[in-house]
């Protein structure tokens, strides 16, 4: 019997990407089911992450996982045969879930206050933001990807971020290519891989959608 898999999803989040990348990258077929969380999340979301009512929620033969990085490695587990993500190194698995974790606490916190804030106070956060990233920049190193010459965990945490870089470049007034071009590279060379491309919207999109959401919110 074959497995039945479901991702509830909501386009633009770098977090559903994630997600998205991983199965596309082990060759999963699922259902995707888009997800309104601006104004109208489905019963099945509230039922399936009553703790945190957000997405990605992968549902797995009726079985729930909630948050994107336990998500991914999830699938990692389940599905270890194709495409490896996480090193089966012990010390190189703990150095990638560091990386992983050091995104979602720096990347993405540092990303949210580029576009809500103002004046000097961006100058400040653009200033975090690019630092952050260049400390990302130098554990890459010269390495193809985060884990070396394979495309792995690290990556697809990483990887869904870039989409979001042309909307905090046009909201903040900066270019992260100018400051990190190594990084850029890495992001180009990822976007070869039809599992990474096929899995991330367009950016210019992402843009539209985040200036619709200020407005939303009343967010100058």
């Amino acid at each position: 019997m074959a497995d039945e898999i479901i991702l509830l999803d909501f386009w633009p989040s770098m977090f559903g990407m994630r997600v998205r990348i991983a199965l596309a990258e082990k060759g999963i077929e699922y259902e995707r089911r888009e997800e309104d969380l601006l104004r109208n999340k489905s019963p099945l979301l509230l039922e399936t992450n009553p703790v945190h009512k957000k997405i990605p929620v992968l549902i797995h033969n009726g079985k729930p996982i909630s948050e994107s990085l336990i998500i991914v490695e999830y699938i990692d587990e389940v599905w270890e045969r194709e495409s490896p993500l996480l090193p089966s190194d012990p010390y190189q698995r703990a150095q990638a879930k560091f990386w992983a974790d050091y995104i979602d606490k720096k990347v993405y916190t540092l990303g949210r206050m580029v576009w809500r804030t103002k004046g000097h106070e961006q100058e400040a956060i653009k200033k975090e933001y690019l630092e952050c990233l260049k400390v990302l920049e130098g554990e890459l190193g010269d390495k193809s990807y985060f884990g070396g010459e394979i495309f792995g965990f690290v990556d697809v945490a990483l990887m869904p971020f870039y989409i979001w870089f042309y909307a905090y470049e046009r909201l903040g007034n900066f270019s992260v290519e100018a400051e990190c071009s190594k990084l850029i590279a890495w992001a180009k060379r990822c976007l070869e891989k039809e599992s990474v491309s096929s899995s991330l919207p367009d950016r210019h999109r992402v843009y539209e959608f985040l200036l619709e959401f200020k407005k939303l919110n009343g967010i100058d």
